[in-house]
């Protein structure tokens, strides 16, 4: 049942991404720049670099998130101007959340919860890897959560970032090996 629920919401954020790129069908597309056209000066245009949804979402290991994204209502948010940076957790990091604690997130009674924990997850502006330094930091939620670098870049003391600094038209993506929560957010009380 949960692995259906996904599956239809990430098929459903996949084709609202689709559906909001395709072109009437009297129009003739223009053709896609290659990365080499792409590149002026040595450096990437922002044109052919894609929003930070549809990048996560060509990646393949964030459906989990792009479906939350769906239901939480934030995929035009995260598809706007921004910049934004984004800590973001793969597949793996929600199937590790206890059993049942997904499907209840993503019930629409629950709607801001998820939308306060996916918030939780970006940062306002662009923050690089070389900028990331032990502390804490301010989210887009409201909350802080803590840096440490001593061993590694560990959010919240749960979360190892186990890839830096992917592009995107509006921001930047970092990937974290689990959902960070913010303060006073208890999951398992969704449950009972």
């Amino acid at each position: 049942m949960r692995k259906n629920r996904l599956t239809a919401l990430a098929g459903i954020a996949v084709a609202a991404l689709v559906l909001t790129g395709c072109a009437p069908a009297d129009e003739v597309a223009e053709p896609v720049e290659t990365m080499e056209e792409a590149q002026v000066d040595g450096t990437m245009t922002e044109e052919a670099l894609g929003n930070i949804v549809e990048v996560a979402v060509g990646a393949g290991t964030f459906t989990t998130l792009a479906a939350a994204l769906g239901a939480a209502d934030l995929v035009t948010t995260l598809q706007g101007e921004g910049p934004f940076t984004v800590f973001a957790p793969t597949d793996e990091a929600f199937a590790a959340l206890p059993a049942g604690v997904l499907d209840a997130l993503l019930l629409p009674e629950n709607l801001a919860v998820l939308q306060s924990i996916l918030t939780y997850h970006v940062v306002a502006g662009e923050v690089y890897a070389a900028d990331v330094t032990t502390g804490d930091v301010t989210t887009v939620e409201g909350s802080t959560f803590a840096v440490d670098t001593s061993n590694g870049v560990v959010i919240n003391g749960t979360a190892n970032i186990t890839a830096t600094d992917i592009m995107t038209s509006n921001g930047v993506i970092h990937v974290i090996d689990a959902v960070i929560l913010p303060p006073g957010v208890d999951v398992a009380a969704l449950l009972g």
